[in-house]
């Protein structure tokens, strides 16, 4: 039993670890939330999260989880009895169509089989037969963190152009800002949701709306109640730095320090590194001779790589073998993936010695749990790693030279 000797090694697909930067600008003394200091640091964290959206807009902060923000997304839009268009893509977009429905919404959900990203075809496909225009907005999760599923949403984007269809686009980054590349303006999204504990490395605690002006011109007309999560009341004080109600000031201030990592290492690079760690990741599986979850290459997560366990074999047991003996966890598989899946994490602050070294335990863990795979599943993440790196440092040079 090696548990409580070394560092955890928190390899779920968020919370992610929090780098010690963050820490400490968590960990200051609290301010007067109607002060000058705070009017800074709030006009600081405004500012600094359009450029995480990539927006010009206004983005929202909530002291509150992601499905805190999903709830903004609806009722800042909607009206009860309107008609949405969403597509299951695993556990987080059913959660977020139960939702809807509370809300008194009636949503044409899309089936899906947990392995696939929403269609751009099928969606375009549903709002060209909408002839009466009845349906108000596409609601998409980018990235799906029970599936380790990115949908293709420029794609979905150009579907609902090709469509002529008003409806809102809105789309779920929970799991994807910060580690995937999005863009909220370029892209024509009207609604962006998104949290704090992912590809941003903080604690749980903050949720977030990036909002187009035809959303805002939705939320002028339509019928949804709401106090708490109303656009408005957030933004007229927004345009000081400071909030209608007391703000989650320290991790205001962990959301500046994140703000600042992300710019200084430069989104594409942020991008880039996910992108390698998630081909590294993948080398490994396939090195065991298990299955990926996701099936199209084109919509591989850079976030997170769901694995499927063989037949007879359980994943929570496996992924309590590992936390046990190796001091890790994995993430484990949701509603139907139950037991049938473990997820590794590798976004946010993650590097290649730290990937590594889970890819070690995964492949420890998978000895000491009986399940059948073949070794080597470390080395060819090193060799993957070394190819990456390798193709990196040669366009490098072709750009330079």
């Amino acid at each position: 039993m090696s548990e409580g000797r070394g560092r955890h090694f928190l390899q779920i697909p968020g919370p992610s670890p929090v780098p010690e930067r963050i820490l400490r600008a968590i960990s200051r003394q609290v301010i007067d939330h109607r002060s000058p200091e705070f009017k800074r640091l709030g006009q600081e964290v405004l500012e600094g999260s359009r450029a995480i959206f990539k927006t010009s807009g206004p983005v929202v902060i909530y002291p509150s989880s992601g499905t805190g923000a999903w709830e903004a997304a609806i009722v800042n839009t909607l009206s009860p009895g309107d008609k949405v268009l969403m597509v299951e893509t695993g556990h987080f977009a059913t959660l977020w169509r139960r939702m809807a429905e509370r809300w008194g919404l009636e949503v044409d959900f899309v089936p899906g089989d947990w392995r696939h990203g929403a269609d751009p075809d099928i969606i375009e496909t549903r709002l060209a037969e909408d002839r009466r225009r009845t349906i108000k907005a596409v609601m998409v999760v980018h990235n799906e963190t029970s599936t380790g599923v990115t949908s293709r949403i420029a794609e979905i984007r150009k579907a609902i152009d090709r469509a002529n269809h008003p409806a809102l686009f809105m789309v779920d980054t929970i799991s994807s800002l910060g580690s995937v590349d999005y863009r909220h303006e370029e892209w024509e999204i009207d609604v962006t949701v998104s949290c704090s504990q992912k590809g941003l490395m903080l604690p749980p605690g903050l949720g977030f709306t990036a909002i187009s002006e035809k959303a805002m011109a939705a939320s002028k007309t339509n019928k949804m109640p709401r106090s708490y999560w109303d656009w408005g009341e957030m933004l007229k004080p927004n345009a000081n730095g400071f909030f209608p109600y007391t703000p989650a000031t320290n991790l205001l201030f962990g959301l500046r320090e994140a703000i600042a990592m992300l710019l200084e290492e430069g989104l594409d690079h942020v991008f880039a590194r996910h992108q390698r760690l998630a081909a590294a990741t993948r080398a490994a599986v396939r090195a065991w001779g298990l299955e990926i979850l996701c099936l199209t290459p084109s919509e591989y997560s850079p976030v997170l790589t769901a694995v499927m366990m063989p037949s007879g074999h359980d994943a929570d047991q496996f992924r309590q073998i590992v936390l046990e003996r190796y001091n890790m966890s994995l993430g484990a598989g949701l509603t139907k993936l139950a037991g049938r899946v473990f997820r590794i994490g590798h976004l946010g602050e993650c590097n290649e010695l730290v990937l590594l070294a889970a890819l070690a335990g995964v492949e420890m863990g998978l000895s000491a749990a009986g399940t059948p795979h073949r070794g080597g599943g470390v080395a060819a993440a090193m060799a993957e790693l070394g190819l990456s790196q390798r193709d990196a440092a040669m366009t490098r040079k072709a750009v330079a030279g």
